[in-house]
């Protein structure tokens, strides 16, 4: 016995290095695959949409494609599933558009009430989150001018007066809210972000036209942004817009 407890007592060592190692491996397997998740945990306190499909969509090969997809039950929803690439996305309700999320890993909450349509939990969520919350305010602010020039107008204040305080405040709110998108999209060239809220603003034009503010943000962009799919399938289709509408005055 005297003999043998060194060797029992190196093979434990060993079997408990060995064993250490093994946990250490699996967890680190373990953390990596979580790493490639996300989850989406969301509530709605409107009643009337228990029972309503939701639909994350994204952008490829020319069309919004169904990424994952849920029921909401007594105001609750969830999705998950693995992050190939980090990519804007769009939540519809049925057919309906609602709003923009990023798909990243982590766990992404979204709230759904009267009052608040929000995508928070992760980094580029929360980002794009606050710059939704910025634009509210900008809209917001635009709401209380035409309060503001009703009111105006009920006090028998001098219509060219009127004019000229509502033609001078618009003024302010469009350049400031020029200037938050501008800033957001190039300060997020390098992630989902940035190509993401230029679709937003292409998909808001009534036909595909460059303006001039699309211009300058093409003209600064890094070549990956230039050649996303969508911005080059829309600059493709306003210079056609552009060359139609030219040649059909001449």
């Amino acid at each position: 016995m005297v003999v043998l407890l060194p060797r029992v007592t190196n093979y434990m060592r060993e079997y408990g290095m060995t064993m250490n190692r093994l946990f250490l491996w699996a967890a680190l397997v373990l953390s990596l695959t979580a790493c490639d998740k996300y989850r989406i945990e969301g509530t709605s306190s409107v009643s009337s949409l228990d029972g309503k499909m939701l639909f994350v969509k994204v952008w490829e090969e020319g069309r919004m494609t169904t990424v994952d997809s849920c029921e909401i039950v007594h105001g609750k929803f969830s999705m998950s599933g693995k992050v190939d690439s980090v990519v804007m996305a769009t939540l519809y309700m049925d057919d309906r558009p609602m709003m923009p999320l990023v798909i990243e890993r982590g766990n992404i909450r979204i709230v759904i009430d009267d009052l608040k349509l929000a995508a928070s939990g992760t980094k580029l969520n929360d980002k794009l989150s606050g710059f939704i919350e910025r634009q509210k305010s900008i809209s917001g602010r635009a709401d209380d001018l035409s309060h503001r020039e009703s009111q105006m107008i009920m006090d028998g204040k001098d219509p060219a007066e009127i004019q000229e305080m509502v033609d001078s405040e618009e003024e302010k709110l469009s350049k400031e809210m020029n200037q938050l998108v501008k800033d957001f999209i190039t300060g997020n060239y390098d992630n989902a972000l940035g190509a993401g809220v230029f679709m937003i603003l292409c998909s808001n034009m009534p036909y595909p036209v460059m303006t001039p503010q699309m211009e300058e943000l093409l003209d600064k962009a890094p070549e990956s942004f230039r050649n996303h799919p969508f911005i080059k399938e829309f600059v493709t289709n306003a210079e056609e817009y552009t060359r139609r509408m030219k040649y059909g005055r001449e």
